[in-house]
């Protein structure tokens, strides 16, 4: 794991808003930084290869949020964009 992934996912920083996800029959509430970048980077890469560049960018936008609050808003927006073609929200 490289420094800015470890960052990524211990980060405390709230996102814009909270994502609840029902994986499995359990709601999975989102809401920081490092809760949403440990969510999708725990899951398979195989289960994201069909939104890999929204998955890509959703992934750089949580690093760069986890160094600057002031990224949230851009990183929400990437989240957002790949829940919502995973057809997770």
């Amino acid at each position: 794991m490289t420094a800015v992934a470890g960052e990524a996912s211990d980060s405390d920083t709230p996102l814009r808003a909270i994502f609840k996800i029902n994986l499995n029959g359990k709601t999975v509430s989102i809401g920081t930084v490092g809760q949403a970048y440990q969510f999708i980077t725990n899951l398979s890469s195989i289960e994201w290869i069909e939104f890999r560049a929204l998955h890509a960018d959703a992934v750089g936008a949580l690093q760069r949020a986890a160094g600057n609050a002031m990224l949230t808003v851009q990183a929400t927006n990437a989240l957002r964009a790949l829940f919502v073609r995973a057809k997770l929200l």
